[in-house]
């Protein structure tokens, strides 16, 4: 069997047990297999390290025949901050991970695309920028009420190229482009109705209402569900996207607005845009 995703050799997959991840939790119980961001100090705000952990993970789901599904989640009040800043300047903390590093550049959105397998995300905390790219490539989103969901990039002098492709396969590309270029903050319920939040529950009760909805997929045929997910991503692929996207993300993180915004952003100041 050809497998869709190839950052890592297959022996290396095999033996996920005898890494150490520093920036993400792992479980597996009843097929389902669950990755919880854990950087919360940092708002779990990505960088290389901390996606080539994510991207071993994923891996692991799509070759490991016994996970039938992925939870994601997240400790600390922020589900995930987006890109690290401070990652673009190479200022990138030490770290315990002994993951193998990928042999090709990660693309967060192939890395959901690509698992052909249901995935469901617990969210608990708020959402800015890149860390749509983890929630916008689910199956169904449980939220509970009052959080956050942002896209202050363009505050930045950056602009969300990738989030702008995933977000677009979920809700109107109208609204998608209206929150990027204008940058706000938007509420759960605001979400619901655009169909980026699947179902709106309580703290008490999040975790009944998304063991329920896994219990329902994981009794459900496998192959058959993996066989229609591989078969809708191939009718809806945008891997050249995700490549062209990240090429863009590059451009415009390397332009003087992105420096200058990002600038601003660490010395708590009001950009200057020329």
């Amino acid at each position: 069997m050809i497998y869709a995703m190839n950052y890592f050799n297959e022996n290396d997959i095999k033996n996920i047990k005898s890494y150490k991840f520093d920036f993400i939790e792992l479980d597996e119980t009843d097929h389902v297999f669950s990755i919880t961001l854990n950087r919360p100090n940092k708002k779990n705000a990505l960088h290389p390290q901390m996606i080539n952990e994510i991207a071993f993970a994923f891996q692991y789901a799509s070759y490991c025949d016994n996970v039938r599904a992925l939870l994601l989640k997240s400790n600390g009040d922020v589900f995930c901050s987006g890109l690290d800043l401070k990652a673009i300047s190479s200022e990138v903390e030490e770290n315990k991970s002994t993951i193998p590093q990928a042999n090709s550049k990660i693309l967060i959105g192939e890395l959901f695309n690509k698992l052909y397998k249901p995935k469901i995300c617990q969210l608990e905390g708020d959402v800015y920028a890149g860390g749509f790219l983890l929630i916008a490539g689910c199956n169904y989103i449980v939220s509970i009420d009052g959080l956050k969901l942002g896209l202050p990039e363009v505050k930045r002098g950056i602009f969300p190229m990738q989030v702008m492709e995933s977000l677009s396969k979920v809700i109107s590309v109208r609204n998608v482009v209206d929150w990027c270029i204008r940058g706000y903050n938007l509420d759960v319920k605001t979400a619901y109705h655009w169909g980026l939040v699947s179902q709106i529950t309580n703290q008490v009760e999040i975790g009944s209402v998304v063991s329920k909805w896994l219990d329902e997929v994981t009794n459900n045929s496998p192959k058959a569900i993996k066989y229609g997910l591989e078969a809708f991503d191939r009718i809806s692929s945008s891997e050249s996207n995700h490549k062209y996207l990240a090429d863009m993300l590059e451009l415009v993180l390397n332009s003087d607005d992105a420096k200058e915004g990002i600038s601003a952003f660490k010395e708590k100041r009001k950009p200057n845009w020329k």
